[in-house]
């Protein structure tokens, strides 16, 4: 009876500590030092754009992400992700020289895309529960991005 409750016990812990393992993972830190998942989206689209200090396109496309971000961040989640693995007070830097306005993204655990991108600039479009809905190369502009947004919403 007592190696029962014994193996009860432990079977019970482990299926607790397994479940708290599951639902407290944190996929990605923003360089303000908030934990995310990206299936914690609270029913917000969510927009994910990679660059980096040395691709032109994506330094001339910051001020329509800026305008994105200002106009629909209560709506739409909008994140950066540095291309290059840089530090965080690099990350910093480049935030601040650029006047990147929206989050950067500092430490990625989980992606829900295969891989990074061969082309940059690259903007992910997730939809409400976190899932890769649209690919976009190239330079972006704030009406594009929410354009397109709408169309997979089916607005």
């Amino acid at each position: 009876m007592k190696k029962i409750v014994i193996i009860l016990i432990a079977s019970l812990a482990l299926l607790v500590g397994l479940w708290t393992q599951q639902n407290l993972k944190v996929d990605f830190t923003s360089l303000d030092g908030q934990e995310h998942r990206w299936s914690d989206s609270q029913g917000k689209w969510t927009v994910v754009n990679y660059f980096a200090e040395w691709c032109a396109p994506c330094l001339r496309e910051i001020p329509e992400l800026n305008h994105f971000f200002q106009q629909y961040n209560n709506d739409i989640n909008m994140f950066a992700i540095s291309f290059d693995p840089l530090n965080k007070s690099q990350l910093l830097a480049l935030q601040q020289k650029y006047n990147i306005q929206f989050p950067i993204i500092d430490k990625l655990n989980l992606m829900p895309w295969n891989r990074p991108p061969n082309t940059l600039p690259t903007t992910y479009i997730l939809d409400a529960d976190g899932k890769v809905q649209k690919q976009l190369k190239g330079e972006q502009s704030a009406e594009k991005l929410i354009h397109t947004i709408n169309v997979l919403k089916g607005l």
